[in-house]
């Protein structure tokens, strides 16, 4: 059973309130799309039946007016001729071509009148629709987007994520606690004897200090002397 009964339903609906009360606003949302797209098709090809219907009556308008027109001529030449009875004949069946004109014309007026209202019905339902469509684009991004933060805070609370972290975890402390033991070895450990390379360059170090030792004190008595 559809959402919409009548035409009047859709066009008068309130899209929000129905979207609020849905379980599952996409699919509502592609339903009631669905229906006021048939509702759409149904309504245009009775416009056009409506239109051809006028087509119609207004062709037998014509004809009935033709007619009139016949019987009035033919009225007029039976009074030239003298025959008023055919005159009366005539003129008889030209009331009945009038008044055969005026139900036409009542009936175009009628066809027309109801030609208007579904223009404007299926101006409504055509903003409807595209109201519809613009709300089913705005739900289909929402649902992605919410999607796709779903996944992503499943991902972070999953327990195969948080596992691998406490691998990761389990791994830095076995390498602290190795590197731990690597440090303990070397606690309580007199230093290496140096070498002889190392001792060259501890003389030469010592001997550079001396040099600049002696030029600082020469040139500190130089400066009190010129003073």
């Amino acid at each position: 059973m559809g959402i919409f009964s009548r035409l009047s339903d859709i066009v008068n609906s309130n899209l929000n309130a129905l979207l609020d009360r849905a379980e599952d606003p996409q699919k509502v949302i592609r339903l009631v799309i669905q229906e006021m797209e048939d509702t759409l098709v149904e309504v245009r090809s009775a416009a056009v039946r409506l239109i051809a219907e006028r087509r119609e009556v207004e062709r037998r308008m014509a004809a009935l007016t033709r007619d009139q027109d016949e019987w009035h001529r033919k009225a007029a030449f039976a009074v030239q001729r003298g025959r008023e009875d055919l005159a009366k004949a005539a003129l008889l069946a030209k009331s009945r071509a009038s008044q055969a004109i005026a139900e036409a014309q009542g009936q175009i007026e009628a066809v027309q009148a109801a030609i208007a209202q579904q223009n404007e019905d299926v101006g409504k339902l055509q903003a409807k629709l595209d109201d519809a469509k613009a709300r089913e684009k705005s739900i289909v991004l929402r649902q992605q987007s919410a999607t796709t933060r779903l996944k992503v805070k499943q991902t972070l609370y999953d327990e195969r994520v948080t596992d691998a972290f406490a691998r990761f975890e389990q791994v830095e402390r076995n390498l602290d606690l190795m590197e731990g033991r690597a440090e303990a070895y070397d606690l309580g450990r007199r230093p290496a004897a140096p070498t002889v390379a190392e001792e060259f360059a501890a003389l030469e170090a010592n001997d550079q200090v001396e040099r600049e030792l002696a030029e600082l004190k020469s040139r500190i008595k130089a400066e009190e002397k010129a003073a």
